[in-house]
């Protein structure tokens, strides 16, 4: 999950130059705008999406009218990909392309602006959460959809994104956007309504990463992480310091750490408070269909429970 600038700016040099070399070989014999479908074989218009989260929140608003493929595989991490020639030929065949935005796919705008496809970005009209330091600081924070109240959002701009690529079944996704928000509303409410018996000052989310703002602030928590967005390092002395003293001072009950990094400093926080570790979460991947959490609807479900069993002593 960490945003560390010198492997995005390699990756964003290398898709640079795997772009320049494979569109010159390959938009030449890519399919003409509609014609991508050919390729999945079954006629429908073809999604590609920059990563697995949006790939399944827009297979729930496209249902069997189109095709959504994912450019990065289950559990792939997101911020640094590097692009093969393959990816760039999806791209370019592809009939609309969805990305979230605010910078996460630094790697992908180099060549995405040469595809002859329509783009949407599918934050747009979200109130962006701005990183609070480190070498990202005042960018937005990227991981909007770890709130179900964004993902809302995100549906709109889909079946908006879905009509004008296929109108003949606007209505359809207009369906599916509408049944799937409601769901959504659904998890955003069990959470606000399970966190209230809380006292104040114990409704604070404490992760490894600042990963989790939007869904704190949408959920009535103060956030407070180890580190903003570098997890390529590890944790200052300092940041856990200020994570120590922060848990004691609100009297926080559990903390918790994202998938993708390593929990160590966070137990050096509950050695030193008397903070228990809360459990996992997860951010920028889907598992496999077999793991814990292969649909968006089943992470941000995974991730609400295992908040609030902690936080308000369920834990199983």
């Amino acid at each position: 999950m960490p945003i560390y600038l010198p492997k995005v700016l390699t990756a964003v040099r290398r898709a640079a130059t795997a772009g320049a070399t494979v569109l010159a070989l390959t938009l030449t014999s890519c399919a003409a705008p509609g014609e991508a479908s050919g390729d999945a074989g079954d006629g429908r218009p073809v999604v590609l999406t920059t990563f697995t989260v949006l790939a399944d929140i827009a297979q729930n608003v496209a249902g069997d009218k189109l095709r959504v493929e994912s450019i990065t595989k289950a559990g792939a991490e997101i911020h640094g990909y590097e692009p093969t020639p393959g990816d760039i030929r999806k791209a370019a065949k592809a009939d609309l392309i969805l990305d979230n935005g605010m910078g996460l796919e630094a790697w992908f705008e180099q060549f995405v602006r040469d595809v002859n496809a329509p783009h949407a970005v599918v934050t747009d009209g979200v109130d962006a959460i701005n990183i609070a330091e480190d070498a990202y600081k005042d960018m937005p924070n990227p991981h909007a959809w770890m709130s179900p109240k964004n993902v809302q959002i995100y549906v709109e701009n889909m079946v908006e994104a879905f009509q004008d690529l296929d109108p003949a079944n606007a209505e359809f996704y207009k369906n599916n956007g509408a049944a799937y928000n409601a769901t959504l509303q659904e998890v955003q409410d069990s959470l606000v309504k399970d966190l209230a018996v809380l006292p104040k000052n114990q409704r604070a989310l404490v992760s490894c990463e600042g990963a989790f703002s939007y869904l704190a602030r949408d959920a009535g928590l103060t956030e407070k992480y180890i580190w903003a967005v570098n997890a390529e390092q590890q944790a200052t002395p300092q940041q856990i310091a200020s994570t120590i003293e922060f848990v004691r001072t609100n009297q926080v009950p559990a903390v918790f750490c994202e998938s993708t990094v390593s929990a160590d400093p966070m137990d050096r926080v509950v050695e030193a408070t008397d903070a228990v570790f809360g459990g996992t979460l997860y951010v920028d991947s889907l598992s496999e269909a077999d793991g814990p959490v292969p649909t968006y609807l089943e992470l941000i479900k995974h991730d609400a429970k295992v908040i609030v069993d902690a936080l308000t002593g369920a834990r199983s």
